[in-house]
């Protein structure tokens, strides 16, 4: 009896040690995967992201066409005036933090506590980590995630770099992705050529691209524009 005990209590430990061996070797690869993953996309365009996917299944399950219209622009061939409206909407400290605006943040979590509106606080880093990295939704599993590529992205792209893919593959109408497709689409042109009233009323649009758009704007989206003019005039050139 007392040799049958032995042989248990040994077991215990031994599957104990197999499950915490196999739990470190899958967080080194993950580790591995995600450095690798991301310092790869630092010179490799994203061809395609999580939501663009999704968004095709919902299209196919809606009896739609697939369509995914995008075109990628160099940071340096983008319009000035396009890459000022981003910030001045979404992310106007985006030059000065690692990454997280800790003040919208507490603004945002105190009005989701109160019941009121729900917010993000997310800055543009965190918009360009969820993305490209991850899928679509609310969970503090996903936000979790959120937090560690936007971390990566910090580290080892510049900023140049994470507004350049922000404005190329972030969702700017049903189908429509990035600010080249939606200058096309809204008003005949190439982002490069962009004026301050379009690019900003372009910008207006990005909460929420699938209701909102440049070409049928309503006074929300207007008062939104002549906010984000407001702030493009008071930031001034981006100093990157």
């Amino acid at each position: 009896m007392a040799k049958k005990r032995s042989v248990k209590q040994k077991s215990k430990p031994s599957i104990l040690k197999k499950i915490t061996n196999i739990a470190s070797k899958i967080f080194i690869y993950f580790l591995l995967v995600s450095v690798i993953w991301v310092l790869a996309l630092r010179f490799i365009n994203p061809p395609i992201t999580l939501l663009m996917v999704l968004r095709n299944i919902e299209r196919k399950a809606n009896g739609k066409p697939f369509k995914i219209e995008k075109k990628w622009v160099k940071f340096d061939d983008m319009s000035d005036n396009m890459k000022r409206a981003a910030v001045s909407a979404e992310d106007q400290l985006f030059l000065k933090h690692i990454g997280f605006d800790v003040k919208a943040i507490e603004k945002a979590f105190a009005s989701n506590t109160k019941g009121k509106k729900i917010k993000g606080g997310s800055t543009i880093s965190q918009q360009t980590a969820k993305n490209v990295f991850l899928w679509p939704g609310r969970s503090w599993i996903r936000k979790g995630f959120e937090a560690y590529f936007t971390l990566l992205i910090e580290i080892f792209w510049s900023k140049e770099r994470i507004l350049e893919v922000y404005l190329n593959v972030i969702e700017m109408g049903d189908g429509i992705y990035g600010a080249e497709a939606a200058a096309q689409e809204y008003y005949g042109k190439s982002c490069v050529k962009l004026t301050k009233n379009q690019a900003a009323l372009i910008a207006s649009c990005f909460p929420n691209p699938l209701r909102w758009t440049p070409k049928n704007a309503t006074p929300y989206i207007r008062h939104r524009q002549y906010l984000i003019l407001r702030n493009m005039r008071r930031l001034g050139p981006l100093d990157f």
